[in-house]
């Protein structure tokens, strides 16, 4: 099937994107180049080496125009971000076996400095693939500002995430923003990228088998950021997940009413949810995260198993409750 395009402009290009405000550097490839370290990174170049490191080479992304550091870091002094997703075994086993008959690395991990160790934000499972093939070095490219390694959610290039994965990052990246400032979580739209996986960051920490695809297109509707600093609105998202918990508790009671009624479907939660919904009949703004998540808990503890017909539950086939 062919690639669709995007339409193009006058000049040539592509047409932006919604939302899309970048101008380009205009920086060609041998604009990328730096023959000499500019201020930005000398210093942070000076510290990789005294760490044991080296660095390879000193350029410009082409976008921004930021200077970046291209070395070769000492492996015991590399760590994953304390945020980043769970390790998956599974995926450690295809890299290490894939370099293993390669016998090569070739991708980098992103690293930024901190207390004369490295914190890789998005390189977990190559980093843990490395470590155990025993190799004694590691490449990567070594960014001057930590803020980044807040914001690789957004530039993730890895095995995409799950939405428990996903939120519990960003749950994690939220304990430890929380602890080094009184930024506001409504300035950090792009880290946690949307309000939603705050809430079920905190409800699967509380709850690791919460079906929480089956209440995420609910919470994008109705969850918002919180223009609070975030050592206070966490306390305010730790509340909004025990709130989901309860409706979660809720609609599993009333699955387990359906089934003593002889119901038997895969997309019994699916069904219930969208029973005690009223977000589909609703157009315009929709109700507070309180009061709607109220109602539908009402609803569910409400529900009368016999009035429920089995094609209405056919109907409802579909919605994945599991999250692999």
């Amino acid at each position: 099937m062919p690639t669709k395009k995007r339409p193009i402009t006058k000049s040539g290009r592509p047409r932006k994107r919604k939302g899309v405000k970048i101008e380009p550097t205009g920086l060609g490839p041998k604009d990328l180049f730096l023959s000499e370290r500019p201020p930005e990174v000398a210093e942070l170049a000076r510290q990789v080496e005294d760490d044991g490191g080296a660095v390879l080479a000193t350029y410009r992304e082409p976008l921004g125009g930021h200077a970046l550091l291209f070395a070769a870091l000492p492996i015991d002094k590399v760590e994953r971000t304390a945020f980043q997703r769970d390790i998956s075994d599974a995926h450690v086993r295809k890299l290490t076996l894939a370099m293993d008959k390669t016998r090569r690395y070739l991708d980098p991990i992103i690293a930024v400095r901190q207390d004369g160790k490295y914190l890789s934000p998005n390189g977990g499972h190559r980093l843990t693939a490395l470590q155990e093939l025993g190799a004694k070095a590691v490449l990567a490219l070594v960014v001057p500002e930590r803020k980044v390694a807040y914001q690789i959610l957004a530039l993730n290039i890895e095995k995409a995430h799950n939405l428990r994965e996903k939120a519990l990052e960003v749950v994690r990246m939220y304990r430890d923003l929380a602890g080094v400032g009184e930024v506001k979580e409504s300035e950090l739209a792009l880290e946690l990228e949307e309000p939603a996986f705050a809430t079920l960051g905190f409800a699967y920490e509380k709850r690791g088998r919460l079906s929480g695809g089956a209440y995420h297109p609910i919470l994008r509707r109705v969850d918002a950021f919180l223009d609070e600093p975030l050592s206070r609105a966490m306390a305010e998202r730790e509340r909004r997940a025990d709130v989901l918990l309860a409706f979660d508790d809720a609609v599993s009671e009333a699955v387990a009413k359906l089934k003593e009624k002889g119901f038997d479907s895969p997309y019994l939660k699916a069904f219930v949810v969208a029973r005690v919904n009223p977000l589909r009949f609703m157009k315009g703004e929709t109700p507070p995260f309180d009061e709607l998540l109220a109602q539908m808990t009402k609803r569910a503890q409400g529900m009368d198993p016999g009035k429920v017909k089995s094609e209405d539950v056919a109907r409802s086939g579909g919605a994945a409750e599991a999250e692999a």
